[in-house]
């Protein structure tokens, strides 16, 4: 799609410039950012991509390519969420406004703005396009604003507005992967230190991601119901802990010691979180030593324990992890995202990226009787924008 032409046809003037966000797979490190431990995902090739010009009447005025639905609304009535006719804005407009909402309060110019955009993050499929469609709009408004503030700070502004414009009480990890990506990297990033660093991912290995077809349903409150359990897996430990302040300070010896005090649930919702955080870090220890095997096999690990433990998974995806077991070249595989629907990601040795992508998809669709998505994806750069 040439957005440049689309932004023409819309608006009769040409765009000024074109920002790029792309979404992310967690390759490793599900649930722990709220619970302050370490992630490693990567930024993918696939984006959203908005054609934008400054607008001189303090409105914003969108076009959303995919959903063929416009709005326009004012920077002066963020906060009631409402459109120029009063009606409540639509869902897929609460992000880009949220971001207008949340730079403002931080004191930032936020200026009227046309936009168009598109792309081609699966929505609801738990790769972050939400995210993506935030930070692409903030660096938007950044590059109008003249303003200069870091990537990672401004992944923190963007969380605000999913947190508490849009009402989805997300980490930082989606944003944080969507404003710094590193091609050809994992990123290590610390949650409550908000310390990262760039680890290559193993040479001779590609990203393929699996969409199951299946959107997640009842995610907002399973989300909250497995947040609530941490949070109160930590008021537990704390009788025999005293110092811990989440379950990123449990050690799992720790946990093994006084998990028969922890109900079943907590104890099973606990126990992921804790292993999970010390695969991240041997996770990042496999990447440094080249170790393909031990990353791949920590996937494994994780999908299993997100399926007995946390219970997020659902047999579509656990039929698609199963699946990978029987194809050559997958070093490991796990679904990613919040669960409950969406993608898996595969590490797959390049030699045999095609034929695995062909026998996932014939295997699911005979074992299931539906249709697979199956996309190569490679780990990209972070939002970038284009003057033009």
């Amino acid at each position: 799609m040439d957005i440049s032409a689309q932004f023409k046809h819309n608006f009769d003037c040409q765009p000024t410039h074109i920002s790029r966000a792309p979404g992310r797979v967690n390759l490793i490190g599900e649930h722990v950012d709220y619970n302050n431990g370490p992630v490693l995902p990567a930024a993918i090739d696939r984006t959203v991509i908005i054609a934008a010009a400054g607008s001189a009447d303090n409105t914003v005025h969108l076009h959303a390519l995919d959903l063929e639905e416009r709005v326009s609304f004012s920077l002066a009535s963020l906060e009631g969420k409402i459109d120029l006719t009063g009606n409540p804005l639509p869902d897929w407009a609460r992000y880009p406004a949220g971001v207008a909402w949340s730079l403002k309060v931080a004191g930032l110019d936020v200026r009227g703005l046309r936009a168009v955009y598109t792309s081609d993050v699966p929505i609801g499929a738990g790769l972050s396009s939400s995210a993506a469609v935030e930070v692409g709009f903030a660096a938007l408004w950044q590059a109008l604003g003249g303003w200069d503030i870091d990537r990672l700070e401004l992944a923190q502004l963007c969380q605000r507005a999913e947190n508490d414009y849009v009402g989805m009480p997300c980490g930082l990890m989606d944003q944080f992967a969507s404003a710094c990506g590193v091609e050809g990297h994992a990123l290590y990033f610390d949650t409550r230190s908000l310390e990262w660093l760039a680890a290559p991912l193993p040479p001779g290995t590609s990203i393929v991601i699996a969409d199951s077809g299946v959107r997640r349903s009842l995610i907002n409150s399973a989300y909250s119901e497995r947040r609530a359990s941490c949070e109160r897996a930590v008021d537990l430990l704390k009788e025999y802990l005293p110092d811990i302040r989440s379950l990123r300070d449990v050690s799992p010896i720790e946990l093994a010691a006084y998990s028969d005090y922890l109900p079943d649930e907590i104890r099973k919702r606990a126990e992921h979180i804790v292993k999970e955080i010390a695969r991240v870090d041997s996770a990042l220890n496999a990447l440094r030593r080249e170790d393909k095997r031990a990353f791949g096999a920590l996937m494994y690990s994780s999908h299993t324990s997100m399926r007995d433990l946390y219970e997020i998974s659902t047999p579509e995806l656990d039929t698609l992890v199963d699946l990978t077991r029987r194809l050559p070249g997958c070093l490991g595989a796990r679904l990613t995202g919040a669960g409950f629907g969406g993608c898996t990601v595969n590490l797959v040795e390049d030699p045999y990226v095609v034929e695995f992508m062909g026998g996932l998809e014939a295997g699911y669709k005979m074992e299931t009787g539906c249709q697979v998505q199956v996309y190569l994806c490679r780990a990209s750069q972070g939002v970038s924008i284009q003057e033009i």
